[in-house]
């Protein structure tokens, strides 16, 4: 063949594939009906769905904002002096009659100055009403003026494959709207830094989305954008969203209460795992295993013993100490829960009503994120008060800054600590701690980051 006809047969080929490509292209409607479309839904939720700049003054010696909040905005260290910094993320208006609005804590923690913006470009302040690190869900108030809300949704309802949106602000861009599925529920071990029982979804989420809106296909709000797992800083079709459920009882308990009661089993626990299945010699592969019944708490009232080891709570099975921990602390004091548990080898019954944590324990994540992992009491031993860590989890961050089990906490930044609220205030006020801990005869000194 000639190179004149190969040049014919290549040009021939390219048109007959352009002219295929067009035929081919979709049309603009389907048996005299319109082409599906995600705008009427956007058009109903989307002016539900607020930007949010947060104004903050950054000490020059000291990480801007906790895990998190530097995984979303990458911040680095001041180095000298102080500055003010200015940060972006989304919100979701809940309640337009009283101008509330759900966003996570990681947006407006340490904040100084809140604007939001609406959907049409009016700014208006806000102040934080309440906040949850654990849960990373925070309550923000404006005052309601011609606002539109949205329907919270089951998030409980809410099937792996459902389609789903996600709106918010993205790098600062403003209102971008992206759409995926439900790629998994309940997934946990993202952060370690509080109670998580995430949804994951495909649908684009990207650095300032945080706070936003995954939205159903009925334009209900069922979960709030929080977290993404990236190595380049950019979504990679793994994203998560706090359940509607979890933020909508987070924020009863900030409006009833002031403040979160979350519930309290009152137990220390162990993962059990095959090995050491093995060495108890039972056939149970997977639970958590009570080493401690804590006196006059829900577990002890409930019947619960040392060597009982929990396999589900409700209808969420357990597979492990950490998953307990998400289970009972996701729930508020008072509320009543099923549990299952094996005892010698037989598997048993009880409703136990939850206490209220804050009462008589404390989780570090609710005190700092460097304490994520450990569990703290007003220790009750000495004359001289301390806060006792009653357990570390292993690999934790609080085991890995050097805390462990039974140690006595004395001081916190050279200030003598009797009981757990003056532990949050000075953690509070500094964004690094020097514990002075008494572990048996000997005194340390830990840095907490």
């Amino acid at each position: 063949m000639s190179m004149r006809i190969q040049i014919r047969f290549v040009w021939a080929s390219l048109l007959i594939l352009l002219a295929t490509t067009a035929s081919a292209a979709l049309p603009q409607q389907v048996d005299g009906q319109p082409m599906p479309s995600l705008a009427p839904l956007v058009k109903q939720v989307a002016p539900a769905v607020v930007n949010i700049r947060v104004s903050q003054t950054v000490d020059a010696h000291s990480q801007y904002g906790d895990e998190m909040f530097r995984r979303f905005f990458g911040l680095p260290d001041i180095p000298g002096g102080s500055r003010e910094v200015a940060s972006a993320g989304s919100g979701v208006i809940v309640d337009a009659d009283n101008g509330y609005i759900l966003t996570n804590h990681h947006v407006v923690a340490g904040a100084d100055k809140i604007q939001i913006s609406l959907h049409d470009d009016t700014t208006l302040d806000a102040e934080i009403v309440g906040s949850d690190a654990a849960t990373d869900i925070a309550l923000i108030k404006v005052d309601p003026d011609s606002l539109t809300d949205i329907r919270i949704g089951d998030s409980d309802a809410v099937e792996v494959g459902d389609f789903v949106i996600a709106i918010g602000n993205p790098f600062g861009l403003g209102h971008t709207v992206t759409s995926g599925i439900v790629s998994a529920k309940g997934r946990t071990g993202i952060s370690r830094t509080g109670y998580e029982d995430f949804i994951q979804t495909d649908a684009s989420i990207n650095p300032g989305n945080s706070g936003g809106a995954l939205v159903n296909m009925r334009g209900e709000l069922v979960g709030i954008n929080s977290a993404i797992i990236s190595r380049s800083g950019g979504n990679v079709g793994i994203g998560f969203a706090v359940p509607s459920e979890i933020a909508q009882s987070i924020m009863r308990q900030i409006l009833d209460f002031g403040e979160v009661r979350r519930g309290l089993l009152g137990v220390t626990i162990q993962t059990i795992d095959k090995e050491s299945a093995s060495a108890l010699g039972t056939e149970v592969e997977s639970g958590a295993l009570v080493s401690r019944v804590m006196p006059g708490s829900a577990a002890e009232e409930a019947g619960l013993l040392v060597d009982d080891i929990i396999v589900r709570i409700n209808d969420k099975k357990i597979d492990s100490s950490r998953e307990l921990m998400n289970a009972i602390g996701l729930k508020g004091s008072g509320e009543a829960i099923d549990i299952e548990f094996v005892r010698e080898g037989k598997t048993q019954n009880v409703v136990a009503t939850l206490g209220q944590q804050s009462q008589t324990e404390i989780i570090g994540s609710d005190i700092h994120p460097g304490l994520a992992g450990a569990q703290f009491a007003a220790s009750a031993t000495t004359s001289s008060g301390g806060i006792l860590v009653i357990e570390v989890e292993p690999d934790s961050p609080a085991w890995q800054r050097g805390l462990r089990t039974d140690d006595l906490i004395m001081q916190v930044n050279r200030r003598p600590v009797q009981d757990l609220g003056q532990l949050q205030a000075i953690a509070e006020e500094n964004r690094i701690l020097f514990l002075l801990v008494r572990r048996g005869d000997r005194e340390l000194m830990l840095q907490i980051r």
